[in-house]
């Protein structure tokens, strides 16, 4: 399996990182994309994915975090982009679920980042809360875009109308939740070739794991639930998911 979004180098994991990818590996997750949040934190980020195999960096400039970004980030990033050699562009997006969040920096640096894995011809790692209808908009404008949008919250029309603009989507913890009405129509309706599993760890835990750190080794709980869902054997979700995300990211096949 791949986590295609978790946060390996976040601090939450610097005690004991190793044996958190050792756990993962041992459930079977043998790769994780670990998308950026702000260009600080981008030298760690490489450090953390050079310390083991199967850690996939992404570079990005993440909506939340606009109080770290700066005018130049975005040449910055260019920059990092040509000569790193990432998987992907992201975390970048829109939200509008946390107060405070200036919507003009927020699509200010969105647009610059979406420019960017066009003109490198990168895949887009989305983060849309509460803007998910303003961001399958926005990625029409721009031809030949690809990605995942991220801990997907919207309707199963909108996950149809991101697979017509070449967009995956990803589901992770929340779809665990009994009340995850919608997730679970989402998870259960749309072609398994549009999905993709992640755990946000440390972030996004599932319903078994609630109130604790999570982590990689937790991608079976969402694998679990899609193919109970959608009445398939779970192997048959691994195996799609992990085909999905090789061919998304152009990953190495094992």
């Amino acid at each position: 399996m791949i986590d295609s979004h978790c946060h390996l180098d976040a601090s939450e994991f610097d005690a004991d990182r190793d044996a958190v990818i050792a756990r993962a590996r041992a459930a079977g997750v043998r790769h994780q994309i670990v998308p950026a949040t702000h260009a600080d934190a981008w030298p760690k980020l490489r450090e953390v994915c050079a310390s083991a195999p199967g850690l996939h960096a992404a570079y990005g400039l993440h909506p939340t975090f606009l109080e770290y970004h700066r005018p130049v980030d975005l040449d910055a990033l260019s920059d990092w982009i040509e000569r790193e050699r990432p998987v992907a562009v992201g975390e970048c997006g829109l939200d509008h679920f946390v107060d405070g969040l200036d919507p003009d920096a927020q699509l200010h640096f969105f647009k610059g980042q979406l420019a960017l894995a066009q003109r490198f011809d990168l895949p887009v790692i989305v983060h849309a809360r509460r803007a998910v209808e303003e961001t399958i908009v926005l990625l029409r404008k721009y031809d030949g875009l690809r990605g995942v949008v991220h801990s997907f919250s919207g309707s199963p029309e909108q996950a149809k109308q991101l697979w017509k603009a070449g967009f995956l989507i990803g589901l992770g913890g929340p779809l665990t939740y009994d009340r995850a009405k919608r997730l679970h129509r989402v998870a259960a309706e749309i072609p398994l070739e549009q999905l993709l599993l992640e755990t946000d760890a440390p972030d996004q835990p599932d319903a078994d794991h609630r109130g604790m750190r999570n982590e990689p080794a937790r991608l079976t709980r969402i694998r679990d639930v899609v193919a109970d869902l959608r009445g398939i054997p779970a192997d048959e979700v691994a195996a799609q998911t992990t085909r999905n995300a090789i061919a998304l990211f152009g990953l190495p096949v094992d």
